[in-house]
């Protein structure tokens, strides 16, 4: 199993194979489509992926622009857009070094993607460019969460699924390591797609790095963030041992 970059996971035959076996279903778009509408416009979604829930928000008419460090995703999102008709903005970057001319009224992150940065420091500089794109008035939604070990009972047992044309994906998680000081953990995952007599294997180790809620509230006001509001998935105070939550970032200080 050769070493991959944590930015470039999503590439290959992962890009290909991550909508069908993503376990979650499509993103609902509604929540960020408030959450920009109460902000403001223009928005930029962080991890767009290869678009979902980016172009629901287009389609909806938001001024919303994506971006993403895999450079397959970013051109999985373009397909899609035009195969819907729809005029995209796409920046292939990686957060902790985003350089947009443009500055945004909302950024945010549709889900936990900001846990794969592999490090506090990469997450300083990560919210260091953040704090750099957004306007006086704007705002950040952050999700985040502390993954839990998989039980030992699912680790070998594949995940499935086949197309009409008889395409077959399966995803199999091998092994994890878990770091409590690090606060990360590691899966190693097994792609492989079956196509007629083709038969396609890779092997990643996918890296999650999580955060204390009083941890990323000291690394967002380090990046200049003057308020941060850590609330609950479905609204409210996070409470402390909460295993996921949302992160809200504004006032940007000047620097």
């Amino acid at each position: 199993m050769d070493s991959v970059d944590p930015a470039l996971f999503y590439t290959g035959i992962v890009a290909e194979l991550y909508g069908p076996l993503r376990g979650a279903g499509p993103v609902d778009p509604a929540p960020y489509a408030r959450f920009i509408e109460r902000s403001g416009q223009p928005a930029l979604e962080l991890g767009c992926g290869d678009g979902d829930p980016l172009l629901q928000l287009r389609g909806r008419g938001l001024d919303v622009e994506g971006l993403d460090s895999s450079p397959d995703m970013i051109d999985r999102c373009r397909v899609a857009a035009a195969a819907q008709g729809l005029d995209v903005t796409l920046h292939l970057q990686r957060i902790e070094e985003m350089q947009i001319e443009r500055r945004f009224r909302t950024i945010f992150l549709a889900g936990p993607t900001f846990n794969l940065l592999p490090d506090d420091e990469t997450a300083r500089r990560a919210l260091l460019r953040i704090h750099d794109h957004l306007t006086a008035d704007g705002s950040v939604l952050i999700p985040l969460f502390i993954p839990q070990p998989t039980p030992v009972h699912l680790l070998g047992r594949a995940r499935s699924h086949v197309t009409d044309d008889g395409t077959t994906m399966q995803l199999t998680m091998l092994s994890e390591q878990r770091d409590e000081v690090a606060r990360t953990q590691t899966t190693v995952l097994r792609y492989e797609l079956q196509t007629g007599q083709h038969h396609q294997v890779d092997e990643r180790p996918w890296l999650l790095h999580w955060f204390t809620q009083d941890g990323f509230r000291e690394l967002a006001a380090a990046a200049g963030f003057g308020t941060v509001r850590i609330r609950s998935v479905a609204g409210g105070p996070a409470a402390p041992e909460a295993q996921d939550w949302v992160v809200i970032l504004s006032d940007p200080m000047p620097r």
